[in-house]
C-alpha cells in the first residue's frame, strides 16, 4: 500500500510538472527510469485482464440450450433475451439477429433504403457501416469527425443532406455517444429516419436514457470483442412496433411473426439473419455481469483521464454535455507529436508503449478514401444506378480533413484493459510519462 501511494504521488507530481512546463527533476522527484526500448525495465510485465469473462453459469445455460433440442430461435432463449434486453434499454421491443452488421442492414431495409439512395455516416467507424449501405446499392455519404470526441460532427450533417438522403447513421464510437439532441433535431426537420449504431456502446447513456433508444432503431453488436459478447450476434431495439415487424420479417426470410410451421407465406423479401439459441444462452449468462463491468471501466477510465490530461501532448477523448454515461468499449486519446521532444512519431510512441507492456492500437483509417467504395459505385451494376456526374459530385463531397488528421493522432486501449485494479491505470500513465521524458532519445534510436 505504501509503494502504491508513493507511485501515485510520483505520477501526480511528474504529470503536473510536465503540465506547467517544468522538468521532472526540478520538482524534487526522481526522473522516470529509462524506457524499455532504451534498455530500461518495462513498467508492466503482467497481462491485462483476459476477455471474455465466463464461469459455470455460461456452461449451465449452454447445456440447457443443447438439451432443449430447439437450437434456432423457436426455442426459449432468444425470446427471453429479447425481453430482457428491451427492459434493460428501456424500449418496447428488441429483435435479436446473428450480428451487428445484420442489425444495421435490417434497420436500413425497414426504412426502405433502396438502390440510388444515400445514407449519412461518419468515416471514423468499422467497415460494416459502409458495407451495409453498399449491399443495398445505396451511396455512403461521409460527414467529417469531431476529433475532440471521435464522433460524427453533428454541425456538418445538415449540409450533407440531399433529395437522395434516406437515413442518418450516427455511430456511438468506442462507448461514447454522438450528439443525439442535434442529430435528432436535424432528422426531424428533414423527416429522415435515424439508426443509432450502438454496436460499441452497450449501457452508454444520453441524458439518463440508454443510447440506441432515441433513434427509429438502435443497432447492437455482440461480437467477441464487445462489452456484451456471445462470439457473434446482434440486436435491434425500437419503440416503433410497426417498424419492428418489418425488421422481423426481413431477418426471417420475409416471413412475419404470424407465419408458423411450414406455411410458405411472405410479407416481404428478406434474408436469414436470425440469432441461434446458443448465442442467446451466452448473452443471458453474460447480462448479470454487464453493469458491474461497466462500472469498473468507467471508474478506471475517469481516473486514467485525470492522469493523462496533465500530460502535454496527450488529449483524452471528450464527451458532449448530454452524455451521462460512456461505456468505454475503447479508451481513446490523441497523441500530439509536436508536444513530444525530438519529433517522436505516433508509430514510435506506440512501439515504446508496447515495449512497456501497454497494449495499444492506432485505430481506424480513412474509411471514406477506401478504393473499394468508388469501385462499387463505378462497377457495372453501379453505373446503372449512379451517373458519372453523381459519382464525381460524391468524390468532391467526400472530403473529411478533420478525420484525416485524427487517423494520424489516435491511440486506443481496449475495454479489457479497464477491468483490472486502479494500479493498472497508474502503470499506463507511468509508461507515458517515462516515454515523454525520454522522447528525444527514443526518436534518435528509431532513426538508427
Amino acid at each position: 500500500m505504501r509503494n502504491e501511494v508513493t507511485r501515485r504521488r510520483f505520477l501526480s507530481t511528474a504529470a503536473g510538472a510536465a503540465g506547467v512546463g517544468l522538468t521532472i527533476r526540478s520538482t524534487g522527484v526522481a526522473a522516470p527510469a529509462k524506457p524499455a526500448l532504451l534498455g530500461g525495465k518495462p513498467v508492466r510485465t503482467a497481462k491485462f485482464p483476459s476477455w471474455p469473462v465466463f464461469d459455470k453459469s455460461d456452461e449451465k445455460l449452454m447445456v440447457e440450450a443443447v438439451q432443449s433440442g430447439k437450437w434456432n430461435r423457436v426455442g426459449k432463449m432468444v425470446p427471453r433475451f429479447e425481453e430482457e434486453y428491451a427492459r434493460l434499454t428501456g424500449t418496447k421491443a428488441c429483435l435479436a439477429t446473428n450480428g451487428g452488421t445484420s442489425a444495421l442492414l435490417t434497420s436500413l431495409m425497414a426504412f426502405g433504403v433502396q438502390p440510388g439512395d444515400e445514407v449519412i455516416l461518419p468515416p471514423y467507424t468499422f467497415v460494416a457501416c459502409v458495407n451495409v449501405v453498399l449491399a443495398l446499392n445505396a451511396m455512403p455519404v461521409f460527414v467529417d469527425t469531431d476529433p475532440e470526441t471521435f464522433q460524427i460532427d453533428h454541425r456538418k450533417i445538415e449540409a450533407a443532406i440531399t433529395e437522395h438522403t434516406k437515413a442518418i447513421m450516427p455511430v456511438h464510437l468506442g462507448g461514447n455517444v454522438a450528439n443525439l439532441d442535434a442529430i435528432l433535431a436535424i432528422a426531424k426537420k428533414h423527416k429522415i429516419p435515424v439508426v443509432e449504431d450502438t454496436c460499441q456502446s452497450h449501457l452508454a447513456e444520453w441524458k439518463g436514457r440508454k443510447a440506441g433508444s432515441y433513434g427509429d432503431t438502435g443497432a447492437f453488436s455482440f461480437q467477441a470483442t464487445k462489452n456484451l459478447n456471445c462470439g457473434e450476434g446482434g440486436a435491434i431495439i425500437s419503440n416503433d412496433e410497426e417498424l419492428m415487424e418489418k425488421c422481423y420479417a426481413f431477418h426471417n426470410n420475409g416471413r412475419g411473426r404470424k407465419s408458423t410451421g411450414y406455411t410458405f407465406t411472405y410479407t416481404s423479401h428478406g434474408l436469414n439473419l436470425r440469432m441461434t439459441e446458443f448465442q442467446a444462452a451466452m448473452l443471458l449468462a453474460q447480462l448479470p455481469r454487464l453493469e458491474a463491468q461497466a462500472k469498473t471501466r468507467s471508474e478506471n477510465a475517469e481516473y486514467l483521464t485525470s492522469l493523462l490530461s496533465k500530460i502535454p501532448g496527450i488529449l483524452p477523448e471528450k464527451q458532449y454535455e448530454g452524455t451521462t454515461r460512456n461505456a468505454y468499449h475503447l479508451y481513446m486519446f490523441r497523441y500530439k507529436q509536436d508536444e513530444f521532444g525530438g519529433g517522436l512519431t505516433r508509430a514510435q510512441f506506440m512501439r515504446a508503449l508496447e515495449a512497456e507492456g501497454i497494449n495499444c492500437s492506432g485505430g481506424y483509417g480513412k474509411l471514406n478514401e477506401e478504393p473499394f467504395i468508388k469501385n462499387a459505385l463505378t462497377s457495372r451494376g453501379g453505373q446503372r444506378i449512379f451517373s458519372r456526374e453523381r459519382v464525381a459530385q460524391w468524390e468532391a463531397r467526400n472530403k473529411c480533413p478533420e478525420n484525416d488528421r485524427l487517423t494520424t493522432e489516435a491511440v486506443w486501449f481496449t475495454q479489457n484493459m479497464l477491468l483490472g485494479p486502479r494500479s493498472d491505470m497508474d502503470q499506463i500513465a507511468e509508461a507515458i510519462i517515462k516515454i515523454k521524458a525520454h522522447a528525444g532519445d527514443l526518436a534518435k534510436k528509431a532513426k538508427g
